[in-house]
């Protein structure tokens, strides 16, 4: 089973959170408010954050610079990733991503189906890794947001966590650019 590894030094990431809405603002934004209360909570930084209405290009357009700013280690979006015509933004990851990490959306489904049982099936809740950024679209409510990194994230993004976590894989993750030795 999972654990602490109280040896291990804890390693504060750089997190940008965006909200995916027609309709939320600051005020209201409260699964917004949800994750950076967690992420802040647990040691991280929250590096950035903004409300974009559920357009495709918007929302890919804003993970690439996000992707492409060294300052940040991880994406975590809220909204959006349900199945109506508006939902988009799992295809906005999705045009970015070089790898999925589907365990990610089918753990996070399995853990929503002990709560809200076969409503689950309608999240379209994901995860992967684009250019050295991790990145994670959660659904648009509070509670899915405290499930997701309650349940998941706040582990995987803890560099104590055992038996292993995405924190130590960071110094890995873009190494398909490294060239290769010319011994």
């Amino acid at each position: 089973m999972s654990k602490i590894d109280g040896n291990r030094p804890f390693l504060s990431v750089n997190i940008a959170v965006l909200t995916v809405s027609d309709s939320r603002t600051e005020e209201n934004d409260t699964s917004g408010h949800t994750l950076v209360e967690r992420i802040t909570s647990s040691g991280h930084k929250v590096v950035a954050k903004m409300i974009l209405p559920d357009e495709i290009h918007l929302v890919s357009e804003q993970l690439k610079r996000w992707i492409a700013d060294p300052a940040i280690d991880v994406v975590i979006s809220t909204g959006g990733t349900g199945v109506t015509g508006r939902d988009t933004t799992p295809e906005a990851f999705k045009a970015v991503y070089d790898k999925e990490i589907e365990g990610f959306g089918e753990l996070f489904r399995q853990l929503s189906f002990a709560k809200i049982g076969t409503s689950t099936m309608q999240s379209r809740a994901t995860g992967g890794v684009a250019h050295g950024t991790y990145l994670f679209a959660l659904p648009g409510s509070p509670g899915a947001c405290r499930d997701a990194w309650d349940d998941i994230l706040r582990w995987q993004l803890d560099s104590r966590h055992r038996p292993c976590n995405l924190v130590e894989l960071m110094p890995r993750l873009l190494e398909h650019l490294e060239k290769p030795d010319d011994h």
